[in-house]
């Protein structure tokens, strides 16, 4: 249960806003200037942390950010890390997933690469407390829903 202060310092929320951008390259452009602009928040400020905190990722990597708009004008956001399909098609080298997976195999990937994959999403914020077995049959699963076959070892 929350404690008094904890009640009377929270500020009210005016919105939750969830946006895909590339790493390194916010702008007040669309998609971010429209999205931010109507919750009246600081465009600038944001672009520069978002920046500042994606640098380290190669430039046009898909990120998403979950921001938080508070009703005084302020927020806050947190950044995560790529999604899966979106390794998983760098890993293997292909545009688009099979359009009949389980019949038609796009591609082959081995368990280190879904392994490291997984190490990587170990990160989020949401993954953070599974095991790197459960992250691992979680992007396995993904991977043969795009028709991305998993094997122990490339022949």
């Amino acid at each position: 249960m929350s404690s008094l202060k904890e009640i009377l310092t929270r500020r009210p929320v005016a919105a939750t806003i969830r946006l895909t951008v590339p790493a390194g390259a916010a702008r007040p452009a669309p998609p971010v200037g429209p999205a931010l602009g109507q919750y009246r928040l600081n465009l600038m400020a944001f672009c520069k942390d978002f920046n500042a905190r994606t640098q380290k990722y190669k430039p046009d990597t898909p990120m998403a950010v979950t921001i938080t708009a508070f009703k005084d004008n302020t927020f806050e956001f947190t950044v995560k890390s790529p999604s899966v399909t979106w390794y998983l098609k760098k890993a293997a080298g292909i545009e688009l997933g099979s359009g009949r997976p389980g019949h038609v195999v796009a591609s082959t990937l081995t368990l280190k690469h879904i392994y490291e994959i997984a190490k990587v999403k170990q990160s989020d914020p949401y993954c953070q407390y599974m095991s790197l077995e459960s992250i691992c049959k979680s992007i396995i699963g993904t991977a043969n829903t795009m028709g991305i076959k998993v094997q122990k070892d490339l022949d």
